[in-house]
């Protein structure tokens, strides 16, 4: 049997998404000249870039984003394979700064362990918090975001895909459940 694909978030749920996370993230922060957003690559640096033009809109003040590769960070590269690392573009120290991580979704918790490992190789940061469009559970690791677009509960073999314009030509969440026999 084909996969079965439901569409969780339109275009313009991602949009009003954002600006919720964007609202809340302001609400959270004392000073925002000291607030920067780190994407994790791959869909996490459009989001984290996403996320900052909202701020500006809301509180009309320019925010740092940054761009964080975790390749040499995982713990699971013997399992998936080496792959090419994408560059890492934190052009400021983060000594002192609110930190918002930001990622498309959150699963077993390990990406954002690794996130929070390679961060601190740009300075030590007052408070990282992390922020992610999907949470959906099964964590292997004690990891909560402190921002969540939309908590989609699912079964284990069951998979999140978050497309956004800029890399995938539309703006969209999907649920992807496999077919009945033999995709696991």
């Amino acid at each position: 049997m084909p996969a079965k694909i439901v569409t969780i978030l339109s275009a313009e749920e991602i949009r009003r998404t954002l600006t919720r996370l964007a609202s809340q993230i302001v609400e959270r922060s004392e000073d925002l000249s000291k607030l920067v957003l780190i994407g994790v690559h791959t869909r996490g640096v459009p989001l984290a870039q996403m996320l900052a033009r909202h701020i500006e809109m809301l509180e009309q003040i320019e925010i740092a984003v940054g761009a964080l590769d975790i390749t040499f960070y995982r713990d699971d590269l013997d399992r998936i394979g080496m792959r090419t690392p994408a560059k890492s573009d934190i052009p400021f120290d983060l000594t002192g700064r609110m930190v918002v991580l930001v990622d498309d979704v959150i699963f077993k918790g390990r990406t954002a362990r690794a996130a929070l490992n390679a961060v601190t190789e740009y300075g030590r940061p007052e408070v990282i918090c992390l922020a992610v469009m999907i949470d959906r559970g099964h964590r292997q690791l004690p990891i909560h975001p402190d921002f969540v677009g939309k908590k989609l509960p699912t079964a284990a073999e069951e998979k999140v895909r978050v497309y956004l314009q800029d890399i995938d030509g539309r703006d969209a969440v999907e649920l992807i459940r496999a077919g009945a026999r033999g995709n696991k």
